[in-house]
């Protein structure tokens, strides 16, 4: 692989909402405990967005810090990726709206839906698609607002989501960090596992669905954790036994941010200490596509990632869908 050619993260950012939702204060509305939530999930608090902010807003404040850092004008952005499964709305898509908020030129935008493997696949679209020299700097987001597609009398699964965005400008010309390689692949055998039922093709929005709050987002929560931690082992071994690097190489692992257990269960199965994996998702939750750049984001900003070090992303999301990347800092 010629290194010279590879694609480099010159900018990001990432949003939060301002209001942030504990685990007493969830109490309130879900028969739930703090001490319930924390021993199996790790979460402590999670970000909900307010009624009148949109996915596209939450993109739209993470975009805009990723594209300051990078030293870029909004001229030079001539590609826009949302990974996102809850965009404004069905269609247009959520990275149209993005550019007219950003006020960017008429370039190429879509959405891209993977669930909580959507940032790392946009990545890997936008590095191929920057490649092909049709295009200069993408600008990539994973942009999420759970809370809207939350069944919030379902507390197996209220309770682990929150809402969030992460962006990264891409570029072959720049400094930062470095996408040496990607890993994506897909398993739709079972789709019921992970999935919000209602509002497709398949089962039009009805008064009938609506009363069967198939609207809302449903999961097989202990088939999903097996799932998990399998897939993103396969993932990150794929990538590492690609370059023949092995496992005492890894400086750093920014794993999705979904279950403090599968985090540990992940470890132990790659013999990765756990000191090396950077979690944030006592504070966040699962934030889906965003989890990962919002992770990524704060290390950064907190001078975690050296230079010279060598980083593993690795995420399984619905579908079930799973993807790794490989980034020197």
């Amino acid at each position: 692989m010629d290194l010279k050619l590879n694609s480099r993260m010159v900018g990001f950012g990432s949003f939060a909402p301002k209001q942030s939702v504990d685990n007493e204060k969830l109490c309130e509305r879900v028969d739930t405990s703090d001490e319930w939530i924390r021993t199996r999930t790790g979460i402590k608090s999670r970000r909900i967005a307010d009624e009148d902010q949109p996915t596209s807003e939450l993109a739209l404040q993470a975009a805009k810090c990723a594209i300051e850092s990078s030293g870029l004008t909004l001229n030079q952005i001539d590609l826009v990726i949302v990974a996102t499964i809850t965009p404004d709305m069905a269609f247009p898509s959520t990275a149209c709206l993005l550019q007219h908020k950003l006020g960017l030129g008429k370039v190429a935008c879509f959405d891209l839906e993977a669930a909580c493997s959507g940032f790392l696949y946009a990545l890997d679209v936008a590095d191929s698609m920057l490649a092909s020299g049709r295009y200069q700097n993408a600008l990539v987001v994973g942009a999420e607002k759970m809370s809207s597609i939350m069944d919030w009398e379902d507390r197996t699964t209220c309770v682990l989501f929150g809402d969030g965005a992460g962006a990264a400008v891409l570029s072959k010309n720049g400094k930062g960090p470095e996408l040496l390689d990607f890993f994506c692949g897909a398993d739709g055998s079972n789709p019921s596992l992970l999935c919000q039922p209602g509002g497709g093709s398949a089962k039009p929005a009805s008064l009938t669905s609506v009363n069967a709050r198939e609207h809302f987002l449903k999961m097989n929560g202990r088939e999903i954790f097996k799932s998990a931690v399998r897939v993103m082992e396969r993932s990150a071994r794929v990538l590492l036994d690609r370059h023949g690097i092995g496992i005492e190489e890894v400086n750093h692992v920014i794993p999705h941010q979904a279950n403090v257990r599968i985090v540990e269960s992940l470890s132990q199965r790659l013999e990765i200490p756990l000191d090396k994996f950077f979690c944030n998702l006592d504070k966040f939750g699962n934030t889906s596509a965003a989890s990962i750049p919002l992770a990524f984001d704060e290390g950064l900003k907190n001078g975690i990632f050296k230079s010279g070090d060598l980083g593993l992303l690795v995420a399984f999301g619905a579908g079930l869908t799973w993807s790794s990347t490989l980034v020197r800092f």
